[in-house]
């Protein structure tokens, strides 16, 4: 009697990887399904050598060369910022892949690994932030301040959020980390070839930040002031 074998289903097993590398953070953001299939197979065809501090640093460095982008258009040609795009798809590497490799090998620091990334991805704004100041002149430098203390304002929600919700996400409604970097790269190439159009797209930038942190601040203190009442309902004070 012939035995008939079960194909396996090649999808499934791609669905299940990304469910395995994604459970500790709920995604929102625009383009989460393409990033996350894009996760879940880069996952296995990392070199076993590269460990997760490794591509933590390989993040880091993708910040540095957004930095080391705007001053070298600064001070030696304008078409250096066209190394702005490369550095984030860099940074975008390390920084979404060191946590996934950890969780596919089965090796997850979650707390260590969660003090990592914040203090990178703090210390990564920063240097972009400067960045951008050494390139504008005059009151323009004043919104390279303010993408750093919005974006900053943005990483004190999402702690705030975990707090409150005990789920950890990085998304602001459908725009995220992933969705940021494409748009400042756009405009970083904008900005090759339409001098002074960095400039206009940073007010843009800046206010949507304010905009949506101020709407984010809102529900997460609607959210942590609701969920104080049922606490004071179902343990009511007793005298």
């Amino acid at each position: 009697m012939n035995k008939i074998r079960k194909q396996s289903n090649p999808f499934q097993k791609f669905e299940e990887i990304v469910n395995s590398i994604s459970r500790d953070r709920t995604r929102t953001n625009l383009l989460r399904k393409h990033e996350q299939r894009a996760l879940a197979y880069l996952v296995q065809v990392i070199p076993s050598w590269m460990t997760s501090d490794m591509l933590t640093a390989l993040g880091f460095i993708g910040s540095i060369i957004v930095s080391a982008s705007f001053f070298l258009a600064t001070y030696v040609n304008i078409y250096f910022l066209l190394l702005g795009p490369i550095g984030f798809t860099v940074s975008w590497f390390g920084d979404s892949l060191d946590g996934r490799v950890a969780y596919y090998r089965k090796k997850p620091r979650r707390m260590y690994g969660f003090a990592l990334d914040i203090t990178m991805d703090w210390l990564s704004i920063i240097l972009i932030g400067c960045g951008y100041i050494v390139y504008v002149e005059g009151i323009w430098e004043l919104l390279g301040y303010g993408f750093v203390v919005m974006y900053g304002w943005e990483m004190i929600i999402a702690l705030m959020r975990y707090k409150v919700t005990g789920k950890y996400s990085i998304d602001s409604g459908k725009f995220g980390p992933t969705e940021v970097r494409i748009i400042i790269s756009s405009v970083m190439i904008v900005e090759v070839f339409v001098p002074g159009s960095l400039m206009y797209s940073s007010v843009f930038v800046c206010a949507a930040l304010f905009i949506i942190n101020v709407m984010d601040t809102n529900k997460l203190l609607k959210l942590a002031d609701d969920i104080d009442r049922s606490g004071q309902e179902k343990s009511p004070n007793k005298e």
